[in-house]
């Protein structure tokens, strides 16, 4: 086995390299992906979103050790048809490829979030989640991309592979939290990465625009790296609409969320992850379930939302069709019809 595959077999960030100053910096604090000045979202080495951090290596040998009640996903989980999209929209038009990958189409621009089209969500091409259903748009059908943006850098929502076709093919700009650019040029060195931190305003077009926002999460790509690159969700305004979209987060208690719908808020729609979540003595630090999505769509002033991160990658142990029925759930405990909230399949698409 060769340096590079034993490196990733260990958890070692590639982006460290294969020479003899890989193996150096294992046992160094020095942060490989970005080095910047100490701020209130980072002490110097590590970033944090103001929680203590409560699980490690440890609670995940337990998880995975101990007897658990696991639903198996099931090898095949058909999706509705593919999605078509046109080349172009000028209000908004969006399409769940699978897991938490959607492509935006808003004032004329074609945007993908967190796009994952490889087989698995793992740095191994042969082990790891595997997904159970096609992507909702083909790659060969997906327009022009002007820009890819990424939430944090897990596998199931950076796929380095994804990203060097559609560097390949459309040269598209890249935006991501602080160090995620770094892991995109160790393999992608003239991807058009940039980086930047919580609070950042870009604009897309003279029409369209972003900000990063915090969110209850971390980072790590191997086991060394761990909240060494930040994370982040994403508010996109443009084709007359607002809207707040999260990759991945814990519900913690709500104030965050409550501070982002007053402060920037309301919001046409929030697109919010509703999988992912069980066992919750592990996972509710940084997955919310179904009922915490539906109080984070309130908290956001949201007019409607979208749910995804399930049905495509089995990360955890509800079976495949817990989180629609948990939200459905959810929803008639507060009151809400199920239309203010879809749970999103690959190829289903919302319009504004």
């Amino acid at each position: 086995m060769n340096r590079r595959k034993l490196l990733t077999l260990l958890g070692i960030p590639a982006v460290l390299g294969t020479g003899s100053a890989a193996w150096a910096s294992i046992s160094r604090s020095r942060n490989p992906y970005y080095q910047g000045p100490v701020t209130e979202n980072f002490n110097g080495t590590v970033f944090t979103d103001g929680r203590p951090v409560t699980k490690g290596l440890a609670d995940v040998l337990k998880w995975q050790t101990s007897k658990r009640d696991r639903e198996t996903f099931p090898e095949s989980y058909p999706a509705p048809p593919k999605d078509r999209p046109p080349a172009r929209v000028e209000g908004v038009r969006i399409v769940h490829l699978g897991h938490a990958s959607f492509l935006y189409q808003i004032g004329g621009l074609n945007l993908l979030i967190d796009p994952v089209y490889s087989l698995r969500a793992s740095p191994l091409s042969f082990i790891g989640p595997r997904r159970v259903n096609e992507p909702g748009v083909a790659f060969d059908d997906l327009p022009r991309i002007d820009a890819v943006l990424i939430t944090h850098n897990h596998y199931d929502h950076l796929d380095i592979e994804t990203l060097a076709r559609l560097h390949e093919r459309d040269r598209p700009r890249m935006i991501m939290p602080l160090g995620n650019d770094t892991i995109v040029r160790a393999r992608i060195p003239e991807a058009r990465a940039e980086a930047h931190d919580w609070s950042a305003r870009l604009s897309l077009s003279d029409r369209v625009s972003t900000t990063l926002v915090p969110s209850y999460h971390w980072s790590a790509r191997g086991a060394f790296d761990r909240r060494m690159a930040l994370w982040c969700s994403f508010v996109l305004e443009g084709g007359g609409a607002r809207i707040f979209h999260i990759g991945d987060t814990g519900y913690h208690d709500g104030s965050l969320y409550r501070r982002l719908g007053s402060e920037l808020g309301p919001f046409r729609l929030a697109v919010l992850p509703i999988g992912a979540y069980e066992p919750r003595w592990f996972m509710r630090d940084n997955h919310m379930n179904p009922e915490e999505a539906v109080q984070v769509m309130l908290a956001l002033r949201a007019e409607a939302a979208l749910g995804h991160h399930w049905g495509t990658f089995q990360l955890t142990d509800e079976g495949i069709e817990r989180p629609p029925a948990a939200l459905a759930a959810a929803l008639a405990a507060a009151g809400l019809p199920e239309e203010r909230f879809r749970a999103m399949r690959p190829g289903l698409s919302w319009q504004a």
